[in-house]
């Protein structure tokens, strides 16, 4: 009998592209060094033909007009920050794919949710490839007490976790993670490209042939992507991230994609000795400590999603030592903040081409929005006069390289929460004032550029 020869093939890790030989640039999304080797046998390929042609002769097209909407199902979480990411709760047949950096809580946050539903009566599958039934037994019990319906299985073989999933039925599946699983009918290496793409095809096929709504763990690159390659996250209905520091207390789950819902909702947690808790207002959370009397601090409002969110942005600007100068952005993007001060250099006159200057958003969170764009201005200016701005005062606003203050969206929703917390000033674009304005109780102060928000803000 003879037998049947391998090739080799080369995957790009981002986009899944597929080539004979290798190239240093990928030709379907450009870049660089992505390829890496794989090895396909010629059973592979004409298993997967003999499925593909099979389910092509059984595909009937349908009339859109006739096609009927069927409500969504969704099974409520008991968290409801994630409740919120997901837009309402878990949808039956759904796959979310739940990313992050080594040991900022995703596995802990799978199971609360694993025992609430348990809870709930809903049976639940946690399948983990990394640990063992007795690790899993000692972080559950930090979390607390699980009952009957929550079932463990430490399993990396795919054939065998889809046949406990076709035999129990459970309606929630975790797998933890997709990294450790393999398939069989692939020769290559579990967390390869081909491994991680087929795994999570085989098991796409699972949850929408049954009706399971499916959670799986993927690791992260050190860009802070999901490992593996980019077609994984075009795959699955949902991906979330869950970001911070692991030496801070907070967690934040942000929403990037999201089929059955808005995108960029996010979720704020803090982590604890029994688990994660939620966090109901950010805002307030956010702003715990913040100095009263001390210059370069200034509170925006941002927005993600639906959530208004205040945070406090500090600056230290001071004469630099050296020929050039330092310039450091932390939680904000560093070009922008270069921008900001040219632009308040050329437009206000200020000096700033010999100071150090950095920019902190505290609490270690990242924001890219430009309606921060006003508040750091402000900053800014305020450590390199040394004069505090109030402590009850909010802006926001984006700033143009001409100087002026553009309009955001949902101005009327950032106004409503600084009131609700608080505050009595707060800075707006002059386009959005009059909105501002109506059925609000602080003050509004509407600005047109830079040099008119640096006069009445001082």
């Amino acid at each position: 009998m003879a037998k049947t020869k391998a090739s080799v093939v080369f995957f790009c890790q981002n986009c899944g592209f597929e080539s004979p030989k290798w190239v240093g640039q990928c030709p379907a999304c450009r870049e660089w060094n992505t390829m890496v080797e794989e090895t396909v046998t010629p059973a592979m390929k004409s298993a997967g033909r003999s499925v593909s042609e099979a389910k092509a002769a059984k595909a009937v097209p349908e009339i859109l007009a006739k096609v009927e909407i069927r409500s969504e199902d969704r099974i409520g979480t008991g968290i409801g920050e994630l409740d919120r990411v997901l837009g309402g709760g878990i949808v039956q047949g759904s796959m979310t794919l739940v990313g992050g950096d080594p040991g900022i809580g995703k596995s802990t946050l799978l199971l609360q949710v694993c025992r609430f539903l348990s809870e709930a009566g809903h049976t639940v599958l946690y399948v983990s490839g990394e640990e063992s039934q007795v690790q899993i037994k000692m972080r559950a019990d930090r979390i607390g007490s699980f009952d009957e319906r929550m079932l463990v299985l430490c399993e990396t073989n795919l054939d065998a976790i889809g046949e406990v999933i076709r035999e129990r039925r459970p309606e929630v599946v975790v797998i933890d993670s997709i990294q450790t699983m393999y398939n069989e009918a692939i020769s290559s290496a579990p967390g390869s490209v081909s491994q991680v793409r087929e795994s999570t095809g085989a098991l796409m096929q699972l949850a929408k042939g049954l009706g399971i709504s499916m959670f799986i763990v993927g690791h992260v690159t050190k860009e802070g992507t999901v490992a593996g390659p980019r077609v994984l996250e075009h795959m699955v209905d949902t991906v979330l991230y869950f970001e911070g520091d692991r030496h801070a207390s907070y967690r934040i789950l942000r929403g990037v994609k999201n089929r059955f819902g808005s995108t960029n909702e996010i979720g704020v947690f803090e982590m604890r000795e029994d688990g994660l808790r939620q966090v109901t207002n950010p805002s307030e959370y956010m702003l715990e400590g913040r100095p009263e009397e001390a210059s370069g601090s200034v509170v925006a409002c941002a927005m993600e999603g639906t959530r208004p969110l205040l945070l406090e942005i500090q600056s230290l600007v001071c004469r630099s030592s050296f020929g050039i100068p330092r310039r450091q952005a932390n939680g904000t993007d560093f070009n922008r903040v270069n921008l900001l001060m040219a632009v308040l250099e050329k437009r206000c006159g200020i000096h700033l081409g010999d100071c150090d200057a950095y920019v902190n958003l505290t609490g270690g969170i990242r924001m890219q929005e430009p309606a921060l764009d006003l508040a750091i201005v402000l900053t800014v200016l305020s450590s390199f006069r040394n004069v505090p701005l109030s402590p009850k005062m909010v802006a926001f606003g984006e700033v143009g390289l001409s100087g002026e203050v553009r309009s955001v969206s949902m101005a009327r929703q950032r106004v409503a929460e600084a009131e609700r917390l608080g505050f009595e000033i707060c800075v707006v674009p002059k386009s959005v004032e009059a909105d501002c304005r109506a059925g609000s109780k602080i003050q509004i102060i509407g600005v047109a550029n830079v040099q008119e928000a640096l006069d009445r803000a001082f």
